[in-house]
């Protein structure tokens, strides 16, 4: 008999005032008994709503079924078959909005916790047992793969499972993308990472770091080289600001830049190695986004006092999850809503405050979200020290400067068929951030994929 609890199994969670003191993650996972017991509460239905609400369509009734009589080898070898990064994803997809808001369960309770359970099934592998990867046999066909993130990622390993020769081409100095230097270490761990990634490595993927095709190399050499086809998941790592007096200052950091200095430049280990990051005692992270989130309690952990997320929309609007507004809060994150910078005050090249106007919510725009607009005649000062703006992110022109024939649109972002991934360039795919602008890593991986199959049945017919 189905488990017909209308709650999900909880999962322990570091006490907020013990976490706001270390990176260590924050979610403990489930224990195999819990794990079974959630997957008890699956219907296991036969139109399976769940599978069409993920991005990369994971057999989910099936992978839950081998969870709840116990059989984790066989759940993982289900849920890898589609997707090569399940520890990553059961961690950072946002389940609510995807698999699991399609659940039958989440009618009359809470949905089953698939995400929790795909978590659960790749730690609990890894720990108990050794990945073999059986490496193709090559087809002698060369893909270049640009980028080294979530998209780049699944095209790379599905194109590598085919036979055929990957290259990836990785701007830093280590693989991962958004993995490494944008998700903070205590939602994902990058030792972990790490592990998942050289799944794909074994599968004979080649890769070259401190490589930025568009400047080391073009896209018309990398064909001059012998590359049939290529892939770019290049995503979407410039920046966007206010553009306000005062973002020149020192202490205004953009939320790319915090996080990439914490996460590969390690500050989270300070005082054990020198910090590149500075922070002050009273922080303002301007946005209501995961990145967002991720910076306000970053900073919370480097030590700041006092950290606010100022945001110009209410609490409704937050367009981040609400399992990282409920975390923020637990840490003391105060949330200063309904303002919107309009200065950054400075004294001797240093941040010293931040003049923010107060909004009020009128009638819904494009996205559906009420429009804030400015109240008349009421500005005030923040007294903050430190600025991180996390207001969104676009791709690096660089490669629509330096390929002729690339078209973008408005936003520079990648035109693609929509069918194929294919770019306005013969043999030219692309995926993921560099192409919808900044997104979630599962969706990235679904572009990795369709792209993937594009490009094999499109060499495939030409061989």
């Amino acid at each position: 008999m189905p488990n017909m609890s209308k709650e999900k199994v909880s999962m322990k969670e570091q006490a907020p005032e013990i976490r706001i003191k270390n990176f260590e993650e924050v979610a403990c996972g489930y224990t195999l008994e819990e794990a079974i017991e959630e997957a008890g509460r699956c219907l296991q239905c036969k139109h399976r709503p769940c599978v069409n609400g993920c991005p990369v369509s994971v057999p989910i009734p099936e992978f839950i079924k081998e969870v709840q009589e116990g059989n984790i080898e066989a759940a993982y070898n289900i849920i890898s078959s589609e997707n090569r990064l399940p520890a990553i994803c059961g961690r950072v997809c946002p389940q609510e909005s995807q698999c699991e808001q399609k659940c039958v369960r989440g009618l009359k309770g809470e949905p089953v916790a698939i995400g929790r359970l795909e978590r659960f099934v790749a730690d609990y592998y890894m720990k108990h047992h050794k990945k073999e990867v059986m490496k193709p046999k090559s087809n002698n066909i060369k893909v270049a793969v640009v980028g080294g993130g979530p998209a780049s990622l699944t095209c790379a390993a599905d194109l590598a499972k085919k036979g055929y020769e990957v290259t990836m081409f990785e701007a830093l100095h280590e693989l991962g993308g958004v993995l490494m230097y944008g998700i903070p270490e205590f939602r994902l761990p990058k030792d972990l990472v790490r592990t998942e990634l050289k799944s794909v490595i074994d599968l004979g993927v080649k890769v070259e770091k401190n490589v930025i095709v568009g400047k080391s190399i073009t896209i018309e050499e990398l064909f001059e080289d012998g590359f049939e086809s290529v892939f770019v998941g290049s995503g979407a790592g410039l920046p966007r600001f206010m553009k306000i007096d005062g973002e020149n200052l020192n202490g205004v950091y953009s939320a790319n830049e915090f996080l990439t200095r914490v996460n590969l430049m390690k500050a989270y280990d300070f005082p054990n190695s020198p910090t590149p990051v500075r922070i002050g005692e009273k922080v303002a992270v301007i946005g209501g986004g995961n990145v967002a989130m991720d910076a306000a309690r970053t900073a919370k952990r480097l030590g700041a006092k006092e950290v606010k997320i100022v945001y110009r929309r209410s609490k409704d609007e937050l367009p981040a999850r609400r399992e990282e507004v409920h975390h923020a809060e637990q840490e003391q994150i105060i949330f200063d809503l309904l303002k919107n910078p309009v200065e950054i005050i400075g004294d001797n090249g240093e941040v010293t405050g931040m003049k923010c106007i107060k909004m009020e919510l009128g009638e819904p725009d494009d996205s559906g979200r009420r429009r804030p607009q400015p109240i008349p005649d009421s500005e005030e000062i923040m007294d903050i020290d430190t600025v991180v703006v996390a207001i969104g992110q676009t791709p690096n022109p660089l490669l629509r400067d330096t390929t002729d024939g690339l078209d973008v649109n408005k936003r520079g972002c990648i035109v693609v068929n929509d069918d194929t991934m294919e770019t306005t360039i013969e043999n030219v795919y692309a995926g993921g951030d560099a192409v919808t602008g900044a997104a979630t890593v599962i969706l990235a991986m679904g572009a990795g994929k369709k792209a993937a199959q594009a490009i094999h049945e499109k060499l495939s017919k030409e061989v």
